[in-house]
């Protein structure tokens, strides 16, 4: 099931209190969308789809054009997460890594929504919740720009959940950039903040070297602030987790993450499952070989992809600690709650 706003804001808070995190995998293509909702399906656990500005703009959603890519990502999304396989699963769709001129206009279609219309009736789609890419503006900018969101939001009267970043590949933020930041926000519009994603030894992609000055106590200590600030539990969202243990990812969300952000080494793995294919099957590439036609077929490579790619993905799921914890996110959503600003 896909979740709203209002419904993704109480995910997002009972993770944090219960001390879990929610995999948000960076998904290109709709043979990713189909794997990631069938590895949550089978562990009974909530699940983030997140989109980066290249997917938008990507082969399989925009083809160049971001706005489009918006609007096909929402509608792919919507239609496998309320079919009746998943609506069991507590489906999440969050904007991340988006920047430049669009940002704006992007994320502000992202709350209002796409309209689907049929002839018997009109969905409007939604993303779940919101970030925007900050590692180009100053505190002052991703402040202002989070805050035109919230705006367009109000002016329109709809819900939004917003997480905010700092410099998360910067090393580890420090305490009084996370203190103006998210009182800057939280002072302005109290309430629609769910997530901050600050710098805490990690970075983006692969890294030869590791993380050495990777940091849970980062974690704790900037989980501790935004709460003090807040008023009310929240979590941290790791972005960068490419590269670090099982051990230190399970370190990190025992510290107070609640989102775990998840694409480069996604990407390698779907890819190399690929790369596989095609070289155990290549041979079979010839309008004379019996077998042509069954081997060239997308099939046939996105389920090659699916039997490697769907078990890492449940392991991923193991150790953020939120296997079987679906159902109960599911019922956190539906409970009563009175918050400032959004409505809930």
């Amino acid at each position: 099931m896909l979740l709203n706003p209002l419904q993704a804001h109480l995910v997002y808070e009972f993770a944090a209190r219960e001390r879990f995190a929610i995999l948000a995998v960076n998904a290109d293509s709709p043979a990713c969308l189909n794997d990631v909702l069938e590895a949550a399906r089978l562990a009974q656990s909530p699940i983030i789809i997140e989109t980066s500005l290249w997917q938008l703009k990507g082969h399989s959603f925009g083809a160049g054009d971001a706005m489009r890519g918006i609007a096909r990502y929402l509608a792919d999304i919507s239609l496998l997460a309320n079919d009746p396989a998943y609506l069991n699963v507590p489906v999440l769709f969050h904007t991340d890594h988006i920047k430049g001129p669009e940002t704006q206009s992007l994320i502000s279609a992202a709350i209002s929504g796409v309209t689907l219309r049929n002839h018997t009736s009109i969905a409007t789609l939604r993303a779940s919740s919101i970030s925007l890419d900050a590692s180009e503006l100053s505190e002052e900018q991703n402040i202002n720009l989070l805050s035109a969101l919230i705006e367009h939001a109000q002016a329109h009267q709809l819900p939004v959940t917003c997480e905010m970043e700092a410099g998360v590949d910067d090393g580890i933020t420090d305490i009084a950039v996370i203190e103006r930041l998210v009182t800057g926000l939280d002072r302005r519009h109290p309430g629609y903040l769910a997530l901050f994603a600050p710098g805490i030894g990690s970075q983006h992609g692969f890294n030869a070297a590791g993380f050495p000055t990777f940091s849970p106590t980062a974690v704790a200590v900037a989980k501790s602030c935004i709460e003090q600030i807040c008023g009310r539990t929240m979590g941290i969202a790791l972005h960068g987790s490419t590269g670090l243990s099982e051990q230190q990812i399970s370190n990190a969300v025992a510290a107070g993450v609640t989102k775990v952000n998840w694409s480069s080494e996604s990407l390698l793995i779907r890819a190399t499952a690929m790369r596989d294919y095609w070289i155990s099957n290549g041979n079979k590439i010839s309008p004379s070989d019996s077998a042509f036609k069954v081997t060239a077929m997308d099939n046939g490579v996105q389920s090659a992809v699916s039997r490697t790619y769907i078990p890492v993905v449940h392991q991923r799921l193991l150790t953020l600690g939120s296997v079987g914890q679906g159902p109960r996110c599911l019922q956190a959503a539906k409970l009563n709650h009175v918050m400032a600003g959004n409505g809930l």
